[in-house]
């Protein structure tokens, strides 16, 4: 039998989040967090709405998480996310012991890989997931966003 709840299921629900991420304005990183097939968490970048340059999806979506758990610890959870997490997400998310990471685009500039981060050593990390959707919706933002000004 077919699994259909997947690595790309799971982007696409995250590329949901993208999408409401430049409805807001935002720069359209969208996260999902899942446990056993289910999602338990979504989120998208907040920073300009809440002033924040900490609010990225997956901080937002690692507290709704942990939230949900009742825990610090991400144990047994994937993140899905639109784009490569930063360095700051990566330390945030080394720190909740995620047991995996998928992400769709890569961030050859500001991205966990190029800038060496050290993830938690039991994390998988798998990229290019519905890279080419996800990098689509963040040259979208940034060509409109030019335009404007």
């Amino acid at each position: 039998m077919i699994n259909p709840f997947d690595d790309t299921y799971f982007m696409r629900k995250a590329l949901q989040e993208a999408e409401a991420a430049l409805e807001k304005g935002e720069i359209p990183v969208g996260a999902v967090i899942v446990v056993e097939d289910r999602i338990i968490a979504r989120a998208h970048n907040l920073t300009e709405l809440l002033n924040d340059v900490t609010a990225h999806a997956e901080m937002q979506a690692i507290t709704a998480a942990a939230n949900f758990l009742g825990g610090k610890y991400l144990k047994n959870c994937t993140l899905y996310v639109t784009l490569e997490p930063c360095q700051m997400c990566a330390g945030a998310l080394y720190w909740s012991q995620i047991s995996k990471i998928v992400y769709g685009a890569t961030d050859a500039h500001r991205g966990c890989g190029v800038m060496k981060t050290t993830l938690h050593p039991k994390t998988e990390i798998v990229g290019g997931v519905l890279a080419k959707e996800a990098a689509a919706i963040m040259k979208r933002f940034f060509v409109e966003k030019r335009n404007l000004n």
